[in-house]
């Protein structure tokens, strides 16, 4: 049995509001049938005011017994609704007498023929009510039961993009570090001096990449930052054979991106088009804000996209970008590659312009 402090008196309320205008239609009905137009007013005071003991006897007991979620129990709530109507038929009427400064009617007596008939509509128009208001309490549960279904498909899908994103950064990090890894094993035989110093920018690397590769999203001017620690880190190992220039407006610097997302495009145009050149070449990573989208590039003058690779696995980045991409923006968002002119290629990056 229900705690009268749980009570749910927003339902009960909005119940009799229901109650209350089906009771003036159950009047406009009377009328009709019986042609008394002319008793109109009195009809429906006393339908209001017999509604109103209704409702306090019959869905009282029910939202006090059920509640406004559960559904309530027929084989209770029927007989509850038979016992009730005599009842709100007898003070409700007398109620309405009351409010009209009217004699009691003889045809309304109690246990007269007239009340019986009497009775018999309340007890109908009592059983149409809760039923009406039992099927309308379906239908919420029903919706809030979908929109419920809604949102925990729709979190089931953000956890599994969420999962995937995750898994594809995470194959960046250790594609690039093997790389980075191979070639400082290679140094240390016959350049140790230069060993050192890419094994330092390394650390310094992977510190500026701990956090923010751990994060959803991260600013323009945080991976800038990691970008040109990565070529700093690129420069030890290829010398005077690499230049670099960083672009970057002001007014793009707060702007929020996931991370990891240049590193990769950086490392394809070192890797494949610049790295397997003798005379090495120039990369350049640039921002810019277009009509509806946040640009990013990053060009270079090496060998152009359709040279063979440089190097196994320099594609990866280029697959992973894209998945990501897709993941979180959509149709939103998109990476191209092509030929720059008049050498070496340029990944080209459309994000979405976000608040």
């Amino acid at each position: 049995m229900r705690s009268m402090k749980r009570f749910p008196y927003k339902r009960f309320l909005e119940d009799g509001v229901w109650l209350l205008a089906f009771s003036s239609v159950a009047a406009m009905a009377i009328v009709t049938i019986t042609g008394a137009y002319a008793r109109f007013p009195i009809t429906l005071t006393f339908s209001l005011c017999i509604g109103l003991a209704a409702l306090f006897l019959v869905d009282g007991f029910r939202l006090w017994m059920w509640g406004a979620v559960r559904a309530p129990d027929w084989r209770i709530l029927l007989p509850v609704c038979l016992l009730a109507a005599p009842l709100a038929q007898t003070y409700g009427s007398r109620l309405a007498l009351l409010l009209l400064g009217l004699q009691e009617l003889s045809a309304d007596k109690p246990f007269s023929p007239r009340w019986y008939d009497s009775v018999l509509f309340t007890a109908l128009a009592i059983i149409a009510a809760m039923c009406m208001l039992a099927l309308r309490d379906r239908l919420e549960h029903a919706r809030a039961a979908a929109a419920n279904e809604r949102a925990r498909a729709e979190r089931i899908e953000r956890q599994a993009v969420q999962a995937q994103l995750m898994l594809l950064q995470a194959q960046l990090e250790p594609h690039m570090l093997f790389n980075t890894l191979a070639n400082l094993q290679g140094l240390i035989a016959f350049d140790p001096p230069r060993a050192q110093q890419m094994l330092d920018q390394l650390i310094q690397y992977l510190r500026a990449t701990l956090s923010a590769s751990r994060t959803e999203l991260t600013t323009l001017a945080t991976e800038f930052a990691l970008i040109e620690a990565y070529l700093g880190l690129m420069s030890v190992r290829m010398g005077t054979r690499l230049s670099y220039a960083l672009e970057l407006p002001e007014d793009l610097r707060s702007t929020r991106v996931p991370p990891m997302l240049l590193q990769p495009l950086v490392e394809n145009a070192i890797g494949h088009g610049l790295e397997p050149k003798v005379e090495g070449g120039r990369v350049t990573v640039r921002a810019a804000r277009g009509a509806a989208a946040i640009v990013l590039t990053v060009a270079d003058d090496g060998r152009g996209p359709d040279a063979t690779p440089g190097r196994t696995g320099t594609r990866l980045g280029l697959a992973n970008t894209r998945e990501r991409l897709a993941a979180l923006f959509g149709e939103q968002a998109a990476l191209t590659l092509e030929a720059a002119h008049p050498s070496g290629a340029l990944a080209t990056i459309h994000l979405p312009i976000t608040p």
